[in-house]
């Protein structure tokens, strides 16, 4: 009997590419489409339920957690430096009120993070929404621009801005605890109404995942050779980033959670609430 297709997202950067692996080499079953983007797309259309599973913004989770189960071991995070969610800025943070910084338009939490420690900080720039790819010209338009995932990696960030400051660093400097950026979940509606097939897709995940560490070279290769740059900074990269959602990740989420309701970025205090067969 033919299943009905179900439809993942895929983060087109390269910081997913180990959870990928598996999946990418021969392990996708016929039924399961990819649905490749960034972050703030995968966002949108669980959402909207065009995909069914798929790995989101940790705050955009805590944003619509109501309708989203975590699936067990699976994120990407840090502990302290990232590479490549950056804040680039020709001053301190402290010194950035008034000032003109740009988001991208890729990422929600990174976004709500900055935000978080503006306020925290009680600064308070102009921001703007824009693409963040044509990093010249955005050095002589703002004072300051978040930069996420190939973007951050690929362009000279440091040497157009005077500043270049690491947001997993500040992260971990201000409660020494990891981040998490990204959180894989499933649509409530869709795990109720088939939990089996939800508990196949999460069972190829951590497969996949499995594989990518076991052939850590061969993605670390690819990621080279799609963003042109030299291996041992790809490896470097791959080095500081974490796949797997441990106790210690969770209860980073819930500190990056309370700090969201503190500064009133979100309404109410999210249930972080796991997929359970």
């Amino acid at each position: 009997m033919n299943k009905k297709k179900v439809y993942m997202g895929k983060i087109s950067y390269i910081n997913a590419s180990p959870v990928y692996y598996g999946l990418d080499h021969g392990l996708l079953p016929p039924w399961l489409k990819m649905v490749p983007d960034v972050p703030s797309a995968l966002n949108r259309k669980i959402k909207t339920g065009q995909i069914q599973v798929s790995p989101i913004s940790a705050a955009f989770y805590a944003m619509n957690h109501r309708d989203l189960l975590l699936l067990p071991d699976l994120s990407i995070s840090c502990h302290g430096r990232v590479l490549s969610v950056i804040l680039a800025s020709n001053y301190p943070i402290d010194d950035l009120e008034g000032k003109k910084v740009m988001f991208s338009r890729e990422s929600a939490s990174a976004a709500s993070f900055l935000k978080m420690i503006f306020n925290q900080r009680k600064v308070s720039p102009v921001y703007e929404v824009g693409s963040v790819n044509n990093f010249q010209r955005i050095s002589n338009s703002v004072d300051a621009v978040l930069v996420i995932g190939d973007a951050a990696l690929t362009h000279p960030w440091d040497q157009v801005f005077k500043y270049s400051i690491d947001l997993g660093q500040l992260w971990y400097e201000m409660t020494q605890l990891p981040f998490v950026f990204a959180v894989w979940v499933v649509r409530r509606s869709f795990a109720k109404k088939d939990p089996v097939c939800v508990k196949e897709i999460h069972n190829w995940l951590l497969e996949s995942k499995k594989q990518g560490y076991q052939h850590i070279d061969k993605v670390i290769e690819a990621g080279k050779n799609k963003l042109n740059l030299d291996q041992s900074l790809i490896k470097e990269y791959f080095d500081l980033l974490y796949c797997d959602l441990d106790d210690q990740k969770v209860k980073a989420m819930e500190v990056f959670f309370d700090s969201l309701l503190d500064q009133g970025i979100l309404d109410e205090k999210p249930d972080i609430t796991f997929f359970k067969p």
